[in-house]
């Protein structure tokens, strides 16, 4: 044996590739794993401040950080053991061309879905939701909807590719049932009177015991199908500083994975975490949590399988 042959395995530090240290897989319809991430590098439908094209990537790199954990807390069973997953690394369009990445990412999440594989989509702005959700509704029918974020994003003024109005297009196009869709983490104007959501502003998202809070939006979306999007900015700024447009008084990164964690149970046939702006982050701490949510997003599909 070789004195190399010898080392020991230093990929626990090094060689990081896809999300979780996962090996870019660049054929996710050949490959055998159930959930596909894909990253989304687009922030031309942004409002505030531009930069979350780069947030795949650095919600790829804080992944690095999770990797070690196994089993994680606090789960307590490794993810590998009980759901497969794949990194197909970043969606290919033209550049500059709003147009060309909905056609493109709906095609993709299209033909992912067809195989009977789900896909954990990493953002770029909360556009991107809105063609993932044509390609879901396309596949699984109108789908209940679980928002995490500061804003509604169901605005009706704003131009055709706008990360505030995705919401608004999808009840229009019927690709979501809105009375049984929930928002969680709201602290922005919104028509209180008029609103086809449950809305669970965070004034009481931060006071309400989680255990009531779960039992809401388990009872809201019912029997349905659901989509989760989770938008960054639903955080505090002082747990998710990095991100284009932050709004005091949201959640703490511990609160927000409570209730992630009890979405357990849920038919969740679609996962998306956006709005990660890198350039505004302070040591990384944003798409650590970014990456944190959506590991457990991934949590929860597994432990789905333990109770079977």
């Amino acid at each position: 044996m070789t004195t190399l042959e010898k080392k020991p395995d230093f990929s626990l530090y090094s060689n990081a590739f896809g999300f979780l240290r996962q090996p870019l897989d660049f054929d996710p319809i050949n490959s055998d794993a159930e959930w596909i991430v894909t990253g989304v590098p687009f922030d031309l439908a942004t409002t505030g401040r531009s930069g979350s094209r780069f947030g795949p990537e650095a919600i790829r790199k804080a992944s690095i950080n999770l990797a070690w954990e196994s089993p994680r807390w606090p789960w307590g069973f490794r993810l590998k053991d009980y759901l497969s997953i794949a990194d197909c690394g970043d969606l290919v369009f033209e550049a500059g061309n709003a147009s060309d990445l909905c056609e493109s990412l709906q095609l993709h999440a299209e033909v992912i879905l067809a195989e009977g594989k789900r896909m954990l989509t990493l953002g770029g702005d909360h556009f991107i939701t809105l063609p993932l959700l044509r390609a879901h509704a396309r596949q699984f029918g109108p789908l209940s909807l679980i928002h995490f974020d500061a804003h509604t994003d169901d605005y009706d003024e704003g131009g055709v590719f706008d990360h505030g109005t995705m919401f608004y297009h999808a009840v229009k196009e019927g690709l979501i049932y809105p009375e049984s869709s929930v928002q969680i983490g709201i602290r922005t104007h919104y028509d209180q009177e008029n609103t086809p959501f449950q809305v669970f502003d965070a004034g009481y998202v931060n006071e309400a015991p989680v255990t009531e809070i779960i039992d809401r939006v388990h009872m809201t979306v019912a029997h349905r199908s659901v989509y989760l999007t989770f938008d960054i900015d639903c955080l505090d700024p002082a747990y998710a500083p990095g991100t284009g447009t932050p709004v005091c008084g949201g959640l703490t990164s511990d609160r927000a994975l409570q209730l992630v964690r009890g979405l357990q149970g849920l038919d969740i046939v679609g996962m998306d975490v956006v709005e990660v702006a890198p350039a505004y982050d302070s040591a990384g701490i944003t798409a650590l949590a970014a990456a944190t949510v959506a590991l457990d997003m991934l949590y929860i599909q597994a432990a789905g399988k333990l109770d079977r």
